[in-house]
């Protein structure tokens, strides 16, 4: 029964009613108030409601819940930074981190969390890390090259846009695809991909999952340099 109310609220959610979407996922916490999926929902969708501090609330509790779980602290960090609390943040992010350091993703995130906080010298030393782990993160590389455009390291930002820019196939002043000299294989062709046009925090769509890192902290649109 929980469950059924849990995915009609995602369902609502994917929808873009997140105030129907908390409706249900309150309904489902009035019957288990430690349910996971339901806690983890509501404060995604609490959170796309502008209701920060309210998210905040159900971020902590499953941290509480789930102490180890690198996920829930990744997002907690994140959600304790769109209140303004970044120092609190950082401890957040550093703990998922440690619990999780070779998952690219965990430096690539707190990396784009430092440089929003004027840490960019820090922060492009943790893209170097991620990049280390996954050499083919186009976002992370662009991330890495606007972060180092930034510092006056103009001709390491204009590899890092080339290689961005190769990865997902757009070709900079057209805004089109790149010329290949040799089409691999269907199978080994990665998708095209649209170019990257804003760099802001967008939270992240609702998926059956529920999942899915919050915020797409890292995995945002990001303005698409020239290179």
């Amino acid at each position: 029964m929980i469950e059924s109310i849990v995915e009609k609220g995602i369902e609502a959610c994917r929808s873009n009613d997140f105030k129907k979407g908390i409706e249900l996922f309150n309904q489902a916490l009035n019957q288990n108030p430690n349910h996971v999926a339901a806690l983890y929902n509501r404060a995604r969708a609490l959170s796309k409601n502008e209701q920060l501090t309210e998210a905040l609330s159900d971020f902590k509790r499953l941290v509480e819940l789930h102490p180890e779980n690198a996920t829930f602290i990744s997002d907690f960090a994140v959600a304790l930074h769109l209140n303004n609390r970044n120092d609190e943040a950082l401890t957040q992010f550093d703990l998922a981190l440690k619990l999780e350091p070779q998952n690219p993703y965990r430096w690539s995130s707190r990396a784009f969390f430092k440089d929003r906080i004027g840490q960019s010298k820090e922060a492009l030393a943790d893209y170097e890390k991620a990049l280390e782990l996954d050499p083919d993160d186009a976002i992370t590389l662009n991330n890495k090259g606007l972060i180092e455009e930034k510092l006056g390291y103009i001709e390491r930002s204009k590899k890092s846009f080339n290689r961005s820019n190769e990865l997902v196939g757009y070709s900079p002043g057209t805004g089109k695809p790149m010329e290949r000299p040799s089409a691999p294989t269907p199978s080994a062709e990665k998708p095209k991909q649209e170019p990257l046009t804003r760099w802001k925090v967008i939270k992240s769509v609702f998926t059956k999952e529920g999942f899915k890192d919050f915020s797409n902290f890292t995995k945002t649109k990001v303005l698409r340099r020239k290179a």
